[in-house]
């Protein structure tokens, strides 16, 4: 029995065209003091990074595949990364060897160092109603005289338009070498990428430029909408206002819900006219009878995919309204200026009011 053990010492989350680095781990887990016939011998293992879709039936109709088989023989040494899995492999990076022929005797362990750039031209991970993107890094190794055994190990790939191309721009690959550099100024160098992807993100979300809207229904103006901009990252804060004091129509409480829209592309609709996904993320709900004014803060999940578009998939983002109107005007409480005794203020029983979404 052999032990594989995988270690990503940056974490499971990659931006599309960051260079991935994994520690592999072959382990005899024999006691040393067992005779040398408990040795294993290994005759190879190899490495690469694969992207696994899967499309729901009901809502999907994908293109037939013909009669690919995605069947492998246990005599086979041929490495299929996605074997055994539901859905297609839509892309995947050309296997590296790890080693050949390895001896292991009890007790010893050995570690390879896999490195390998995450495709840019890929999906980003996602795992919406209609479809899946999931990213693995598949690990294959085969004893002497033994099957194939796959370790899959899943990560998470977010793509940021306009990235730089891996691994560094025009300027420094032509730059010469410097056999004296030391390991941290070459471990910085190798961020670079990645630091430069993250400062353009902060630079593009920090971008303040005030959207104003006006929400109104038949009978005249609800309250006037602000948003202080319309491009977040994630574990950001969406945060509006809204004024009511110019509005005509008193408003008895609002509601505010963080929504992803999931849109099939119409060739590969399942029927003609479906619908559009949508996945609830969030929901603030406030009452506003008599409020001059009121603001709301929506915090966007860490776990949650960007907006997107694929040949098959497109995911947007919105925020969903809901407004609980009177339909009469509302008298506001009346306070004296010389009153000294608390006074209690209690909400109307029945109000009269409609619903605008």
């Amino acid at each position: 029995m052999i032990e594989v053990v995988a270690s990503m010492a940056r974490g499971p989350v990659f931006l599309a065209g960051e260079l991935m680095e994994c520690l592999i781990t072959f382990t005899n887990p024999m006691s040393h003091l067992s005779t040398s016939a408990s040795s294993e011998m290994l005759a190879w293992a190899s490495a690469q990074i694969h992207c696994q879709f899967h499309a729901s039936e009901n809502r999907v109709a994908l293109p037939a595949q013909g009669n690919k088989q995605d069947v492998q023989a246990e005599s086979d040494t041929v490495l299929i990364p996605s074997r055994g899995e539901r859905g297609q492999c839509v892309l995947d990076t050309p296997p590296k060897i790890l080693f050949c022929d390895l001896r292991l005797d009890p007790g010893e362990s050995k570690t390879y160092s896999y490195s390998e750039v995450v495709p840019i031209d890929g999906p980003p991970s996602f795992r919406g109603q209609a479809v899946k993107y999931v990213y693995k890094l598949t690990i294959g190794c085969q004893r002497v005289n033994s099957p194939i055994k796959l370790l899959r190990v899943p990560f998470r790939v977010l793509v940021l338009q306009g990235m730089p191309e891996p691994p560094f721009p025009q300027d420094e690959e032509v730059s010469p070498s410097n056999p004296f550099l030391e390991e941290e100024e070459a471990s910085r160098r190798d961020a670079r990428p990645l630091e430069r992807a993250l400062d353009m993100l902060m630079a593009t979300t920090s971008r303040r430029c005030p959207h104003m809207f006006n929400i109104t229904n038949m009978r005249g103006k609800v309250a006037k909408f602000c948003i202080f901009k319309t491009v977040y990252r994630l574990g950001e804060d969406i945060i509006g206002t809204f004024n009511f004091s110019e509005g005509d129509i008193p408003c008895l409480q609002y509601s505010v819900s963080l929504q992803s829209e999931e849109e099939i592309q119409e060739q590969y609709q399942r029927r003609p006219g479906q619908a559009v996904s949508v996945t609830g993320h969030g929901r603030h709900l406030e009452s506003c009878l008599h409020t001059a004014s009121s603001h709301f803060s929506l915090p966007i999940p860490l776990n949650v995919t960007p907006g997107f578009s694929t040949d098959i998939v497109t995911l947007r983002w919105r925020l969903h309204f809901e407004f609980v109107t009177a339909r009469e005007p509302m008298e506001p409480p009346t306070v004296l200026q010389n009153q000294s005794e608390v006074t209690v203020w209690a909400g109307a029983e029945h109000v009269d009011h409609v619903e605008l979404k």
